[in-house]
């Protein structure tokens, strides 16, 4: 681990107080999802997708349905993190850069494909469970670019999941999962609370 991934990580803070106003960039908000799609996926299914809200309108909606939490509209910009089900129909296309560029052969991509379609589709489970992991290390990914960024970000599960998906027209393949706001922290924000001690949640074996 680099210096700086490993500072990214120790000072990374939850952020719940931010400066209003300072809105972001359309490249910035593209380059922190271009990192966080360099998260891992299973058998790179890359089956997430994000919703960058930040104009005023639609950050009343999704306030509305995060419980009215204020800095859903202090945020420069609150990403909507969803995991994608039936992800295994769109698996040959996804894998397809990966052969052109000669990082994996055609015969592997081809039976990654044939595995995921025998096992996804007739089990909504295994969907559902990889979308919620897909969508959640790719939100930490997400958050540690913030980080890396000098922003400030905060994981929010503290909202109505059904209404988010009415509000913003979310297919019925389409999961919200969490919610990062990313912004410029204001002053108030705890430091980073006490974890637990390694040995109460490390097994060696």
């Amino acid at each position: 681990m680099t210096n700086s991934v490993q500072n990214a990580i120790e000072s990374r803070i939850s952020i719940n107080h931010f400066q209003p106003d300072r809105p972001l960039d359309e490249d910035v908000i593209a380059s922190l999802i271009s990192l966080a799609t360099k998260a891992p996926s299973a058998y790179n299914l890359q089956n997430w997708r994000f919703i960058a809200v930040r104009s005023q309108e639609a950050k009343a909606r999704l306030k509305a349905a995060a419980f009215g939490q204020q800095k859903i509209e202090d945020a420069s910009v609150a990403f909507i993190v969803c995991g994608t089900l039936a992800a295994h129909s769109q698996l040959a296309s996804a894998l397809q850069p990966s052969v052109d560029a000669q990082i994996m052969t055609q015969d592997i991509a081809d039976g990654w494909v044939a595995r995921v379609s025998a096992d996804h589709p007739a089990n909504p489970v295994l969907q559902r469970d990889e979308a919620v992991r897909s969508a959640s290390l790719a939100a930490m990914t997400l958050m540690l670019a913030a980080q890396g960024m000098e922003l400030g970000s905060c994981a929010m599960s503290g909202f109505d999941a059904e209404l988010v998906s009415q509000s913003f027209a979310l297919s019925a393949d389409e999961l919200p999962v969490m919610i990062v706001t990313v912004g410029h922290p204001a002053g108030g924000n705890w430091p980073q609370k006490v974890r637990k001690a390694v040995p109460e949640v490390l097994s060696i074996v």
